[in-house]
């Protein structure tokens, strides 16, 4: 009934159904504001978000941008989009030669361990890996291209014995997606050469290369791309522009994302995307995570104490655009919260249902800027709700975007402690000592497992 009077008020109006009034709601950091999520194609999204850098292996804050846009992107096809969505591998930039030339071991072996770390804790946290995950080094040829081009357009400039420089000067629009005034904007940490730049914030786009550095050749000389030019280059030739959309996380506003449009817009002509999103920072324990002040936190770290899901809930529990504090109190609150969750799924039973009304409170919620914690509150209110039905495929449809793996069935490991336990509370049963028996059930739920006394015998469930 929905749908037929969205059609029929869409044909009224002469409005596109596609972005009507129901439509998915993104903050956008170009314009600051929220907008209705518009697509080139109708009901296909072609997404490019920033990959990591593989110099080691993955953090907390990458946890945060893969599961913040994987949530994206799941909720996007839950929607009914076909989704492209394109994130790089960075295998070639100064943090991974520097490393590499730390462990005395090549950048190819460096790359690829470090790739295999990223993929495997991903996996772990639930993230889907994406249709394409182009590699830098495999597009040096596209990244030469871009260059020429503005280099044709006069964009450039070179320095010697350093690289090909951008002149921002060029560029009329530089800092709008910053919100900067240009004069106003701080020079970028990774120049050295800075007083034989023309403007402050020039960035290299072709460095040339040192002695026992990896080089290609080039019409400038044996170099090597710089770190900017490689998104840009990636993202043209596997979605074409403009993007429909481009993301990843709020320090690479500036100047990773602005420098990508300065030499996107001028080298190919065209809007480079006309969506971007940004996730918040993360903190962990109240303090911003930084290897020199010892709160460095590995996804290993986390998953050795922590499962993925967990890692999942508590990062859905904050809104993707809000800074993330990782620290232990927060993460034992969300294991507490998907371990109830779980147990309390498992008592429901499955008519067969879908609920309407609460799978609409969840699109509502999710329509409004991906507002996951409200989302979540929709599951927490139809599992509470006694009058609810259609719960177990309602929750089913929800987990498609949370991949929180809520209906999956774990097998309960019981400790030999717990069985021997068991074995006498059933003996004490079996004597009608009722007393000694209750005191077996305290016992053994002290040790987090609390005793369903079933037609079918003893069940256990996991606290």
């Amino acid at each position: 009934m929905l749908v037929k009077l969205q059609q029929l008020f869409a044909k009224t109006f002469k409005l596109d159904l596609f972005n009507s009034f129901m439509d998915l709601k993104l903050y956008n950091t170009l314009t600051r504001k929220k907008e209705i999520f518009k697509t080139l194609e109708k009901g296909k999204a072609r997404i490019y978000v920033c990959g990591p850098t593989v110099n080691d292996v993955p953090h907390v804050g990458h946890a945060r941008q893969q599961i913040s846009f994987d949530i994206l992107r799941k909720y996007l096809k839950f929607s009914g989009y076909k989704v492209k969505f394109v994130s790089n591998i960075t295998d070639i930039e100064d943090k991974i030669i520097i490393k590499a030339n730390q462990l005395g071991i090549s950048i190819e072996d460096l790359t690829e361990k470090n790739y295999k770390a990223h993929m495997q804790d991903y996996e772990s946290i639930g993230v889907e890996k994406p249709e394409i995950q182009p590699r830098a080094t495999q597009y040096i040829k596209e990244m030469i291209d871009l260059i020429k081009k503005l280099e044709e357009k006069k964009y450039t400039y070179i320095i010697e014995e350093d690289g090909v420089y951008f002149d921002i000067s060029k560029f009329k629009e530089y800092g709008k997606l910053s919100h900067q005034n240009v004069n106003d904007l701080r020079a970028g940490v990774r120049i050295e050469t800075k007083d034989l730049k023309k403007n402050p914030q020039d960035f290299v786009l072709w460095k040339f290369s040192k002695p026992e550095e990896p080089s290609w050749n080039s019409p400038w000389g044996k170099g090597r791309p710089g770190w900017h030019i490689e998104c840009s280059a990636m993202s043209h030739a596997l979605l074409g522009l403009p993007l429909d959309l481009h993301g990843g996380g709020q320090d690479l506003i500036f100047p990773h994302h602005e420098d990508e449009i300065a030499q996107s817009e001028a080298g190919y002509g065209k809007i480079f995307s006309n969506h971007w999103i940004h996730n918040g920072m993360v903190n962990v324990n109240g303090t911003k995570m930084s290897k020199s002040l010892g709160n460095f936190k590995t996804i290993r770290d986390i998953l050795e104490e922590y499962s993925g899901e967990t890692i999942r809930y508590f990062v859905l529990s904050t809104h993707y655009r809000k800074p993330i504090d990782f620290s232990k109190k927060e993460l034992e609150e969300s294991k507490a919260s998907i371990d109830r969750l779980k147990n309390i799924i498992s008592d429901v039973k499955d008519d067969g249902k879908i609920n309407k009304k609460y799978l609409e409170e969840f699109e509502k919620a999710m329509n409004d800027d991906l507002n996951t914690p409200k989302a979540l509150q929709v599951l927490w209110n139809i599992l509470r709700d006694k009058n609810a039905n259609g719960k177990i495929k309602t929750i089913e449809k929800i987990d498609e975007v949370f991949g929180l793996n809520l209906l999956k069935k774990e097998e309960v490991k019981i400790p030999k402690e717990i069985e021997k336990l068991l074995e006498q509370r059933e003996k004490a049963r079996a004597e009608k000592e009722w007393k000694k028996a209750d005191e077996f059930r305290e016992k053994i739920k002290s040790l987090g497992f609390l005793i369903d006394d079933t037609k079918n015998g003893v069940k256990l469930k996991k606290i």
